[in-house]
């Protein structure tokens, strides 16, 4: 690991976060004010705000200690949440390592779309296929705890970080481990009315262009396939075998191929409909079984 360039002995909130801003400019870093506010607040245990409040504190020796080796991990382009261990998703904190992928703004927006076609509905069975780091059933199950929530990912890291999620946040959630292409399930508690997926739908001929954060570091396989209709194709088959009659298959898209996506679903006896995120692009499915 590189040595961080000569620095002041004394160090204090203030000249910390200017000094490690150029440092992170100099590295090419993405948001370099942020990732050292990110960082410093992390190692004093205090809201980023906090710090605006207390320019003059004196960092000590122990503190240093901590923020060093995150200061180098960011200059390496490590992200945040895994320099940091943890990330927010629908308000909650949440556990995440290199074992899944980071939540993202969007798919909070899945998780609001299936709360909002649900919200008179009550104890609706649904299953998150490939969860990850459980956001997404811990999210719907600490919004509505009358929804009996199951999850399975193929990876036991995943799970793991899952069920400590879960526990976390007091989410009763049966997690076991499953492939999606295999339609068959050995565990949950189905069929199901909601069956909900953010897998992975980055075509690997797009790698090169994904920012370096992002393909050097998050799992390849929660990212990247080199067939993505066929993951949505085993999803729809997945959904057919383990919907009950009249429910609702949620996918998170990349915002290029939903058409393409939607065609695929659809042949397999679904009514599709494409939503858009925030910024209107095509980016969730609603798949209502026929």
């Amino acid at each position: 690991m590189p040595e961080l360039p000569a620095v002041p002995k004394t160090w204090t909130v203030l000249s910390m976060l200017d000094w490690a801003t150029g440092y992170f400019e100099s590295k090419s870093i993405n948001q370099p004010r942020l990732s050292i506010e990110w960082l410093l607040a992390d190692a004093l245990a205090c809201k980023r705000l906090d710090l605006y409040l207390q320019f003059d504190r004196l960092l000590h020796t122990k503190e240093l200690s901590t923020l060093k080796p995150a200061i180098l991990r960011r200059a390496a382009h490590e992200p945040l949440q895994y320099i940091t261990g943890k990330t927010d998703f629908f308000g909650l904190e949440m556990k995440v390592g290199p074992e899944v992928l980071i939540p993202r703004p969007e798919t909070e927006q899945l998780v609001e779309l299936i709360l909002e076609d649900a919200a008179q509905e009550s104890e609706l069975c649904i299953l998150d296929a490939g969860t990850g780091s459980g956001c997404i059933a811990i999210a719907l199950k600490t919004e509505r705890p009358d929804f009996l929530l199951s999850a399975f990912d193929i990876s036991r890291q995943a799970l793991e970080t899952a069920r400590i999620n879960a526990e976390k946040h007091k989410a009763q959630i049966r997690f076991f481990e499953h492939d999606l292409f295999r339609p068959d399930l050995t565990g949950g508690a189905g069929p199901y009315h909601i069956i909900v997926s953010n897998p992975p739908y980055i075509p690997f001929s797009e790698r090169a262009s994904i920012d370096r954060e992002v393909a050097a570091f998050e799992p390849e396989t929660a990212l990247f396939h080199h067939d993505v209709s066929s993951v949505y194709a085993a999803l729809a088959r997945f959904g057919r075998k383990n919907l009950r009659p009249g429910g609702t298959l949620y996918a998170e898209i990349h915002e290029n191929l939903g058409p393409e996506i939607s065609r695929e679903i659809a042949g397999y006896g679904f009514q599709v409909q494409i939503r858009q995120d925030y910024a209107g692009k095509d980016r969730m499915l609603a798949c209502k079984i026929l």
